[in-house]
């Protein structure tokens, strides 16, 4: 998940904690940025979460916290990648363990009959199943 940066350089991927109104903390958001000019933005595979996420907001927020990685699978993949105990496993695996995750936590909330919490998990798997990750 690279990507060149409009001065020619690459561009990395970083979990950075954007801040919104001064007054609200988002943190383990993936942002591309470049060393070379500082140019930075979102990656487009979260901009929707994070769109909505402001937009729920509002324009005058109270003063608080969010890890992003609670609402965006892929920022949580990449927050589980950088983990030290995962170091030696490949993406594919951190990845097929969270859908495994996932499908079980469904499986509990299809049997519970809670309609929001598998609501919850579909979109999660969704998010996964649009935005495939590749190594």
């Amino acid at each position: 998940m690279i990507k060149e940066c409009r001065c020619g350089h690459t561009m990395n991927i970083r979990l950075r904690t954007v801040i919104y109104q001064n007054k609200v903390d988002i943190d383990n958001v993936p942002i591309y940025s470049c060393e070379v000019c500082g140019r930075s933005e979102v990656v487009s595979h979260v901009k929707p979460e994070l769109t909505a996420l402001i937009s729920k907001l509002g324009s005058k927020p109270d003063k608080q916290q969010y890890s992003f990685h609670e609402l965006s699978e892929i920022a949580y993949l990449l927050l589980k990648v950088t983990e030290r105990e995962h170091m030696n496993d490949s993406v594919e695996k951190i990845v097929e363990e969270r859908i495994n995750e996932l499908l079980d936590v469904l499986l509990l909330a299809q049997s519970l009959g809670d309609t929001p919490w598998m609501d919850d998990i579909r979109k999660r798997l969704s998010q996964l199943s649009q935005n495939a990750i590749s190594t």
